[in-house]
């Protein structure tokens, strides 16, 4: 009879941890998932517009999707709106903190936006989660690394540009 108590705690507590993390699992709601292929298949013909606006309908229609926050990022990285594809995968990472397409794509953002070392960051934690044969991890690797070659070419180019004073 002592246990009673403990035990019914222990299940609640089981119960409620195993419906937090299979939220993530489930299927968009119907409509959102046409407005999500509408998306997608504007993505892939280039209209990054078509494809936000597409994208946002779905977060109103189910907004507890997680997924279309990372392809609201992707179109508006696509469209050059790297801070708002930065709070897009911010508000992924804060739905599920180890999400690793959310942190590299975080990372890509923030390599295109210039910040080099806060992508750094985003990287030593995606090699600290999944390792650094991961897919995800690769790719912001390379992005880092070309980010900085251009970076350092721009500063090059500029420093050679710049007449010498007398």
């Amino acid at each position: 009879m002592r246990f009673a108590p403990a035990a019914v705690a222990l299940s609640l507590v089981l119960a409620v941890s195993a419906s937090v993390t299979s939220a993530d699992d489930r299927q968009a709601a119907p409509r959102a998932a046409t407005l999500i292929a509408q998306g997608d298949a504007a993505l892939k013909a280039g209209d990054a517009q078509a494809a936000i606006d597409a994208f946002e309908a779905a977060l109103a229609v189910d907004p507890g999707h997680t997924p279309i926050f990372l392809k609201l990022a992707e179109a508006a990285r696509l469209d050059g709106l790297q801070g708002k594809a930065i709070r897009y995968y911010r508000e992924a990472l804060d739905r599920d903190p180890d999400n690793f397409a959310a942190i590299s794509g975080e990372g890509l953002a923030l390599v295109e936006k210039g910040a080099l070392e806060k992508a750094k960051r985003n990287l030593t934690r995606l090699e600290s989660l999944c390792g650094a044969s991961c897919p995800e991890t690769r790719d912001l690797k390379l992005s880092i690394a070309t980010g900085t070659q251009t970076q350092f070419a721009a500063e090059t180019s500029a420093a050679e540009s710049t007449p010498a004073s007398n």
